[in-house]
């Protein structure tokens, strides 16, 4: 059985996906790119701010599921500046009290609505 997962405090599909789907024990969360919830607009060119908004939608995401980052098995996150890693790198790291999930790191020339960084990821109930 799988259940779309909805939160107002994150950004509103703009497509044919839902923000995340939970089954057997999983939540597949969508890309999130750094929206604004409340405006459904890039929050800023700025790239840590972006990066943050990014992990807050992520946050929220999971937080309406009753999970953490701390549930987080596997995290995806597409990137257009290689020379931002480290930056990003000091950011993410905040948001871990535990484990840190399993991650893979992707570059790309472009990303939607001109985001520098979008993030997919997947969580576990156990």
């Amino acid at each position: 059985m799988k259940e779309a997962v909805f939160t107002d405090k994150a950004p509103k599909p703009v497509g044919p996906y839902s923000q995340g789907i939970s089954s057997n024990g999983f939540l597949f969360i969508s890309g999130q790119v750094p929206l604004d919830p409340k405006t459904g607009k890039l929050v800023s060119e700025d790239f840590e701010e972006q990066v943050r908004r990014v992990l807050e939608n992520l946050k929220a995401i999971l937080e309406a599921s009753n999970l953490s980052f701390d549930d987080l098995v596997k995290v995806t996150v597409f990137m257009k500046d290689p020379t931002k890693f480290s930056t990003f790198n000091n950011i993410y790291s905040t948001y871990f009290k535990g484990l840190y999930p399993a991650r893979s790191v992707i570059f790309v020339n472009d990303l939607p609505v001109n985001a520098q960084i979008e993030i997919e990821a997947i969580a576990s109930r156990e």
